[in-house]
């Protein structure tokens, strides 16, 4: 997901705009004993709070830190990471408990982190056992979280408004080629983009390819009416999102090509947690295995599937018979 990595002033700062959700989950499967920064050259001190499965289990709610995200949350409150972490803590045998917080104060509110350096208020307790709204793994991100497994693949495309000049890229089955040659289109092209999240362009070099960069100063989720109503020609959407988009701005808008590599999203975890993240792993698995997992992709992101084949070509699809063999 396109998480802001704003300052560490920023990110860290406390504030009382939290809405949080509970929801009872049915009993467990099975009982148990055994959650992007550019965080640059600054320490950070994990809080000593932060816990593992046993918290969860003892308090008997698994929280769900999360920012609503295409469909992955919803401002509804459903989506693929809800449904996906709900059976997690029907897994565990824990009521589900749904805490939405600002994109900026994301990885404090799970890690309950300050940067040792005092430039930042921590938060005095973790308020999510783990994250899940789409998060894109970034090495940066790394430092301060730790990831499942990969639960759903993305990249980062260009996306134009219908009326412009520039043209969809014929894809040639080669992504670098095709990357290449969405480039080629940039030199003096106006390119709206989020600094501090994947969605700033200057992570994919398109100042030097002659691109001319505008900061977007609103959400993530306002940068695609920003271009219709021409506050720049393009601007970088991620597969989840552009889809949605497509969908709601029928006409409106054009994929030109892709902009970055096979990207990853996945479940992040406070470094505090590693017997939590290691049984979702385990469990997660297990959906691939069951047909659960292709059940919800195809819930709520069915265009994704064909687009990105090989991430799925393990899942069981009760769609394919064969599949996930």
């Amino acid at each position: 997901m396109v998480i802001l990595g704003c300052s560490v002033a920023m990110a860290y700062r406390a504030r009382a705009r939290l809405r949080v959700t509970q929801r009872p989950i049915g009993l467990a499967l099975r009982a148990l004993v055994a959650v992007s920064m550019g965080l640059g050259s600054v320490a950070f001190a994990p809080s000593t709070s932060a816990g593992d499965i046993e918290s969860v289990q003892q308090r008997g709610v698994l929280r769900h830190l999360a920012i609503p995200y295409s469909r992955f949350v919803t401002r509804s409150g459903d989506g693929l990471d809800v449904e996906l972490v709900q059976r997690f803590a029907a897994h565990l045998g824990v009521k589900y408990q749904l805490v939405e917080c600002p994109a900026d104060e994301f990885f404090g509110r799970l890690t309950g982190a300050a940067p040792q350096d005092g430039t930042a208020t921590p938060t005095p307790e973790p308020l999510g056992d783990l994250g899940a709204c789409g998060v894109s793994i970034t090495p940066d991100r790394t430092l301060i979280v730790d990831f499942s497994v990969p639960t759903f693949p993305t990249q980062v495309w260009l996306v134009a408004r219908a009326e412009s000049a520039i043209c969809p890229i014929v894809a040639t089955g080669n992504l670098a080629t095709d990357i290449e040659s969405v480039k080629r289109l940039l030199p003096g092209v106006l390119v709206l983009c989020k600094p501090g999240s994947s969605l700033d362009a200057r992570l994919y070099g398109v100042v030097q390819d002659g691109a001319r960069v505008v900061d977007f100063t609103g959400t993530i989720n306002d940068l695609i009416p920003a271009v219709i109503h021409g506050d720049a020609e393009t601007t970088l959407m991620d597969i989840p999102a552009a889809a949605d988009a497509l969908a709601a701005w029928v006409g409106r808008i054009k994929v030109i090509g892709p902009i970055s590599q096979t990207q990853h999203m996945a479940i992040a975890f406070a470094k505090t947690s590693p017997r939590l993240r290691e049984e979702f792993n385990l469990f997660f698995a297990r959906c691939k295995a069951d047909g659960t997992y292709m059940r919800l992709v195809r819930k709520y992101f069915p265009g994704v599937i064909e687009r990105q084949r090989e991430f799925f070509r393990d899942c069981r699809d009760e769609t394919q018979p064969g599949s996930g063999n």
